[in-house]
């Protein structure tokens, strides 16, 4: 990645801890708003990477919760088949 994409990645990861400790949604949009108003091309960097970044958390809770129904259903199969 070039520097934009870099250091608006790591100010995604950033943003996105801190939003999550806080429990505020809003500092993410205030964070682009911040950074918009200097530089719009790393504004839209920062967004797609916390795009990225949150679409990946999201599927991949989903994709763990899958393999433990999974795991769980094969267990008791398992048990019950004994």
């Amino acid at each position: 990645m070039g520097i934009t994409e870099d250091l608006a990645d790591k100010l995604a990861r950033d943003a996105i801890e801190a939003a999550e400790l806080m429990q505020d949604e809003g500092l993410i949009a205030e964070t682009a708003k911040v950074m918009g108003a200097s530089s719009t091309t790393s504004e839209e960097a920062f967004l797609t990477a916390v795009r990225v970044r949150l679409a990946e958390k999201r599927a991949r809770k989903f994709l763990e919760t899958r393999l433990r129904a999974f795991e769980e259903k094969v267990k008791k199969d398992t048990t019950t088949s004994d």
